[in-house]
Parts: C-alpha cells; structure tokens; sequence
C-alpha cells in the first residue's frame, strides 16, 4: 500500500465516522421520542442523552461560529496528500448539494441545527433521564 492509498483509506474512515455521527445525532433524537412513548428504558440512560445533547450542542455552535466540522478538514486534508480533491464548505452542505443539487446559504444550515437542537433539548424534558447517580 502507497502513501496515496494509506490517505485514502483515511479520509474514507473519517468520512464514515462522519456519516455514523450525523446518523447518530438524527436517529437519536427519533428514538428519544419513540422510546419515551414505548417506555423504552436505555432511552433514559443520562450518558447516552448527555452525549446525545453534546453532539448536536457542538454542531449548532460550529455553525453559529461559522467553522468548518474538525472531520471535514480532517478527510479534506488527508484527500489532497493523496492527491485528491476535496470539497468545499461543510460535510453536509456538500453531501446535500451533491444529492439534491442544490446548496443552501450557511444561515440556512444555522437555523436548521439550532431549531434540531433546540428539540433535543426539549427531548430532554418530554423524555427525562434518569439520574446520573442511577446510570449504572
């Protein structure tokens, strides 16, 4: 295995680590809610919310910053020492330009997570935690 192919390989892992993030953050959020409705009891389990409400909490905040997610600079980076080209802007913003065929303004993106993550937020009133003290 070359150098290039070492790269590729790289920034094809953190490209999947980003996909399983985004899955995470969205499905998530559906199986908070699903599973306060179902009594479903891991739903509660603080660590996994916590971690939940941490995730989204850093992407509204990159975003209102106007930053670029630390993966797609990372997978960009390691695209060019491979001699690839990578994209520009954000991991999301691309993958929807790329299958919709259309990029939306930065604000729009902005609005979006903070209104996502203003219903984690409220996920976390509708469907209590359990207490931190009980997590085990």
């Amino acid at each position: 295995m070359n150098s290039s192919d070492f790269y590729i390989l790289l920034a094809d892992l953190i490209l999947i680590i980003h996909a399983l993030f985004v899955v995470f953050v969205v499905t998530g959020l559906i199986m908070i809610l699903i599973g306060g409705v179902l009594r479903w009891s891991w739903v509660r389990n603080p660590w996994f919310r916590l971690l939940h409400l941490i995730a989204i909490g850093f992407v509204v905040i990159q975003t209102w910053l106007g930053a670029i997610c630390p993966l797609t600079i990372w997978e960009n980076a390691l695209r060019k020492n491979a001699g690839e080209a990578g994209y520009q802007g954000s991991f999301i913003s691309y993958w929807l330009e790329t299958i919709l065929y259309y990029q939306f303004p930065q604000w729009v993106f902005a609005v979006v997570y903070s209104l996502f993550g203003l219903l984690v937020l409220a996920s976390w009133f509708w469907v209590r935690p359990r207490p931190f003290k009980s997590a085990v």
